[in-house]
């Protein structure tokens, strides 16, 4: 697919700003499905970076979320907000820079945020 590459490992891996690659790291802590970058530098003024991640369950999503947060504030990190905890369908992380997407299988299928961000390039990650 245009625009679509791997920075997991291999001669082709390009380095995340460090806020992206704890992000990263942690939903790879916990498990998180099938997590892309959508890199949308100059395509959009509300932010930098959507980072995508689905959660098997409803439990499974509040686990990942809360890592990110967690593990964010660890490292000095404050979100600008934080929608949807509580149903866990989907939990937006507001990071400025970077905004944050966990899914339940189903809403992402739904709102289908990568195909509506087509013109981002899409980096896929690797699983945790």
């Amino acid at each position: 697919m245009p625009g679509e590459h791997d920075i997991d490992g291999g001669p082709t891996a390009q380095a995340l700003p460090p806020d992206l690659e704890l992000i990263v790291e942690a939903l790879r802590e916990r498990n998180a499905r099938e997590p892309v970058l959508l890199d949308l530098r100059g395509i959009s003024d509300a932010t930098d970076w959507f980072v995508i991640a689905s959660g098997d369950s409803d439990t499974h999503a509040r686990a990942i979320a809360r890592n990110v947060v967690e593990r964010g504030r660890e490292a000095g990190m404050r979100p600008a907000g934080i929608e949807g905890e509580r149903a866990a369908s989907w939990i937006l992380i507001d990071y400025i820079s970077a905004v944050v997407h966990v899914f339940l299988p189903r809403v992402r299928e739904f709102y289908r945020l990568e195909e509506l961000w087509g013109d981002a390039p899409l980096t896929r990650l690797e699983e945790g």
